[in-house]
């Protein structure tokens, strides 16, 4: 029907008709207003639309410096290629990453633009290996969720091609994928990888889900079903995790266990499919629960001033780091959108508050007010803080905000969406360039160097977040949209 009403109204029409949006049938009108003011800004409707002007500097850089290339580097003005989703190959990533955030805000214009590069520019084909897990997020999360916020049948058909591509990698004795395949070669070519990795196994299902829901070919969803039953058995005696697996056989390769990258969204998208199936998929909900008990009670700990933070187990018989990565910072939210499926509902969504404290301590304890991608927990000052050999860059991630969003959803704490302007004003005043958003080397330096890095995420996901946060609960409301780890959203089972 959308795709009928583009080519009746013509480009004119099809800007203002996307100034509303589809909640539960019924069309709503968003402000998509420029008004900014001065910077003491109060109101929320306003940060919404700071938050939105930011998105349309970050992606103005892009499109004027970097147009066709995966990502921005905004100091030296020029494009980048992401070599995990095909280095030299027209993919585009910043652009189909992006979709969505701009259709939501409102951006038309730059939506269009954007639709008609995919329509006439994106490639994906070439002799060369890319990631499956980066591609899916990216690329094929990008896709779905244009066509779900459209039903625009060109991002469905794209999402599908490239899938199609990815499908190879599946084919392991085990059925856990290939971590890469290259897209050129018949049956996906050689596997040239010696182990996969938990993260990455583990955070398929929503998009491949959504596939099988949308085109009716269940191949999609047998696929992923597959790796879900393969992974269940990879449990140890403790009920965790390893974030090392095989997928030529069922093993692991040594005992690391954490919450944070190599492991983080494995937890998430559990719950997820649960919730995407429209809560018909009672398996993962199962095996969510039984991951975060063991997650809790294994690596859960509370420093000596009080913060809770997860910890990260390298060997078998090492004891707990006192370490917690920015990219951790994810669960705060994931606990406290799951809290009312669980049999601990205040537990966790009181778990999820901790763990958001904690991060945002990580963001306070630092002279620029943005976080560390690592930091420690050595009593005292020393909590949440980057030690000796922690990365002190701040790499514009989402899953501090992404926290802030759940829980402000959920609990309409104001101190969430103050948490969030706060890390907004930060961004403005240490990572804002003439030309786009960039990463920093060192969050302990009052006057940090820039990194050259607008990474594609930090339009599909850091931007989005905090838009949502300062907007109404009607605008992708939790009960009818899942987001997936790249923050692209995809409608609940059974939902219009």
């Amino acid at each position: 029907m959308i795709v009928c009403i583009l080519l009746a109204v013509g480009i004119v029409g099809f800007a203002a008709y996307f100034r509303h949006r589809l909640t539960d049938g019924h069309m709503h009108h968003v402000n998509i207003g420029f008004g900014i003011g001065n910077t003491l800004i109060t109101n929320e409707n306003t940060k919404g639309d700071y938050v939105r002007k930011m998105m349309k500097h970050a992606w103005d850089s892009y499109a004027e410096y970097a147009w066709g290339a995966d990502e921005l580097r905004p100091i030296t003005k020029a494009g980048t290629h992401f070599s995990a989703t095909g280095g030299l190959s027209s993919t585009g990533v910043t652009i189909v990453d992006s979709l969505d955030t701009l259709f939501i805000m409102g951006l038309m214009d730059e939506f269009h633009k954007a639709r008609q590069w995919v329509a006439t520019s994106f490639k994906f084909e070439g002799d060369f290996s890319v990631s499956v897990f980066e591609t899916n997020i990216r690329i094929v999360g990008g896709f779905l969720a244009a066509f779900a916020l459209t039903g625009d049948e060109l991002f469905k058909v794209k999402a599908k091609t490239v899938v199609d591509k990815l499908m190879p990698a599946f084919n392991t004795s085990t059925g856990i994928p290939c971590p890469t395949v290259n897209i050129g070669r018949k049956n996906g070519g050689q596997c040239e990888e010696h182990k996969a990795v938990l993260a990455e196994a583990g955070s398929l299902h929503l998009e491949f889900a959504y596939l099988s829901e949308i085109t009716g070919d269940n191949a999609y969803l047998d696929k992923v079903q597959i790796v879900r039953q393969a992974l269940r058995k990879l449990v140890n005696s403790k009920g965790l995790y390893s974030n090392d697996i095989g997928f030529k056989s069922l093993e692991t390769y040594r005992d690391e266990f954490s919450m944070g990258g190599r492991g983080d969204s494995f937890y998430e998208y559990l719950y997820k499919s649960y919730l995407l199936s429209g809560k018909q998929d009672t398996d993962a909900l199962d095996m969510y629960e039984h991951a975060i008990e063991a997650q809790t009670k294994h690596l859960l700990r509370t420093s000596k001033t009080g913060l809770k933070y997860f910890g990260q187990i390298h060997c078998g018989s090492c004891d707990v780091q006192m370490r917690m990565e920015h990219l951790g910072c994810f669960v705060g939210g994931t606990l406290a959108l799951s809290a009312r499926d669980t049999k601990d509902e205040r537990g966790y969504l009181q778990l999820g508050a901790d763990i958001a404290h904690t991060c945002r301590q990580s963001y306070q304890r630092t002279p620029v007010k943005l976080g560390p991608d690592d930091f420690e927990f050595n009593g005292g000052d020393l909590d949440a803080v980057s030690g000796i050999f922690s990365v002190k860059a701040h790499f514009l991630r989402p899953e501090v905000v992404e926290t802030y969003f759940y829980l402000w959803r959920i609990t309409k704490q104001q101190k969430y969406r103050d948490w969030a302007w706060e890390v907004v004003q930060a961004l403005e005043k240490h990572c804002h360039t003439a030309t786009g958003y960039s990463t920093i080397h060192d969050v302990y330096d009052s006057n940090p160097r820039l990194a050259d890095n607008q990474p594609s995420y930090f339009l599909a996901e850091t931007l989005k977040y905090l838009f949502l946060i300062f907007s109404d609960d009607s605008l992708l409301p939790l009960d009818a949209w899942v987001f997936n780890t790249e923050a692209h959203p995809l409608p609940v089972h059974g939902k219009k």
